[in-house]
């Protein structure tokens, strides 16, 4: 840390809480939070002892670093109404954590003159102690950074400070890297539940522990190796294990058809374009699919 800051908080959610708890241990000068729920107290409570807990305004005006970690489509509102409010000052720095947005988001703080930055953190948070190690694991996590050019130095010096490493989004591309991480993450948390659901229904006493290493496996060598990590039936060209799974999954698990289907879709077009499936068999593999999108896509259309 070179310089230290008095920072203020809006938003003591799992981020918030947990980014905050980590600056302080940096060195860093946490005045004040605001957090209005029973779970948001109990964080302040637990990360942030005796740190008084004030109105947005007033935390905002205590700061010489207002740290905004309030939801995406809250966000705009949170600025606007700070900046009309004469909350914010000139040469203060207002730093949020949204990944979708950008600076266009804070242009409000930015007409009385704050230096604006986004900051995402690309982690998922407990909301307790157990994040603060995690911020700095493995090298340290990635934050998602937009910020002017006189701006650039400060913003990975926070980072610097939250133990992670600085990766550099234009602003047109904030959307779309969040898009590519939500993807991942939320959707693979989706396709793990669905795929513990079909274990059961299977009868696994221990779907979790039946999947983990399998996962853990799986994930560790896409990371690595892309669609050259690709195993299974499709790849494979094996039509009649593709059709099995399908008959049996409608029976047993049909919650999760949907998402079987759109995936192996994608699956047998990456196996297509590098070359690891033949036309013929990719061709007999995605008659299969169709017979099970048609029964759908009627269902869907008379809903």
């Amino acid at each position: 840390m070179q310089n230290r800051l008095r920072v203020g908080v809006v938003g003591a959610g799992r981020v918030g809480a947990v980014l905050a708890a980590a600056l302080r241990t940096a060195g860093h000068e946490i005045v004040a939070v605001a957090g209005e729920s029973d779970a948001s107290r109990g964080r302040i409570a637990a990360l942030l002892p005796d740190v008084p807990v004030l109105k947005p305004t007033a935390v905002a005006k205590a700061c010489d670093l207002l740290l905004l970690t309030v939801p995406d489509d809250m966000l705009g509102n949170v600025v606007r109404t700070m900046a009309d409010a004469g909350a914010l000052r000139e040469g203060q720095y207002v730093v949020h954590t949204s990944g979708r947005h950008g600076l266009a988001i804070l242009a409000p703080a930015a007409e009385v003159g704050v230096h604006p930055v986004a900051l995402h953190p690309a982690m998922t948070f407990t909301g307790t102690a157990l994040d603060l190690p995690r911020l700095s694991a493995g090298g340290g996590i990635v934050f998602g950074l937009t910020a002017t050019a006189p701006d650039r130095a400060l913003a990975e010096q926070l980072v610097a400070d939250l133990g992670g490493r600085p990766m550099w989004v234009p602003e047109e591309m904030r959307t779309l890297y969040h898009a590519g991480l939500a993807h991942g993450a939320n959707h693979l948390v989706t396709l793990v539940t669905e795929a513990m659901e079909i274990l059961s229904a299977a009868g696994a006493v221990d779907p979790a522990g039946t999947l983990r290493p399998l996962l853990t496996a799986a994930l560790d060598n896409a990371l690595d190796h892309g669609d050259a990590a690709l195993t299974g039936p499709i790849v494979r060209g094996d039509a009649g294990t593709v059709e099995a799974h399908l008959a049996d999954i409608s029976a047993n698990a049909p919650q999760t058809l949907g998402s079987y289907l759109a995936l192996a879709h994608a699956t047998l077009d990456r196996a297509v374009a590098d070359g690891r499936l033949t036309g013929m068999r990719a061709h007999k593999i995605a008659r299969i699919l169709a017979r099970y999108d048609a029964p759908r896509t009627s269902e869907k259309i008379h809903l």
